[in-house]
């Protein structure tokens, strides 16, 4: 397979996965480019072992890490992730076709649901997010943690049960 081909086969669970970490579209980009950058540098260390999708994911989650530490650096305290630009929730086609305040209620409740899992805690969020927007199989999310598939169908499980609690006590 080319590289060419892998990127545009990987290219958007990459950026997707990595856009529900930072909340931007631009930096999700950014952080997508280093991902495949750093891949196509490190290939003679991927062995096989895993998805290759599930070894850029892990990739993608240390550019992530690391591109935090430097904000961290840059601004010298905290990021805020709740900076959430409402015109990257999408509205999906069968969205489209809905009322005005039917599709304002549905970016509503994609923004709480964006917001909470921005105070999630870990691995809960994360777990949250490879499952349900990078659409990795439990085995593979078990694989970027180290742990077996039955370890990330109770995390996954446990965080929905959080998300859920969180959005009781939101409404």
């Amino acid at each position: 397979m080319q590289l060419e081909d892998v990127y545009k086969l990987y290219y958007r669970d990459v950026f997707y996965y990595l856009l529900s970490m930072t909340g931007d579209a631009q930096t999700a980009e950014d952080l997508t480019q280093e991902t495949f950058y750093r891949a196509l540098k490190y290939i003679d260390r991927f062995k096989g072992e895993c998805h290759f999708k599930t070894w850029l994911c892990r990739i993608g989650k240390n550019v992530y890490i690391s591109w935090k530490k430097k904000q961290k650096r840059l601004t010298g305290g905290e990021v805020n992730l709740e900076n959430i630009n409402e015109t990257e929730v999408k509205v999906t086609a069968s969205e489209e076709k809905t009322t005005p305040e039917s599709r304002y209620i549905l970016k509503e409740e994609a923004l709480a649901v964006y917001r909470i899992l921005h105070i999630l805690e870990e691995p809960y969020k994360e777990v949250f997010i490879l499952r349900t927007l990078g659409e990795l199989s439990y085995r593979e999310i078990g694989e970027i943690f180290g742990h077996g598939e039955g370890w990330a169908r109770v995390t996954h499980y446990r965080a929905k049960i959080k998300i859920q609690e969180m959005m009781k006590e939101e409404s």
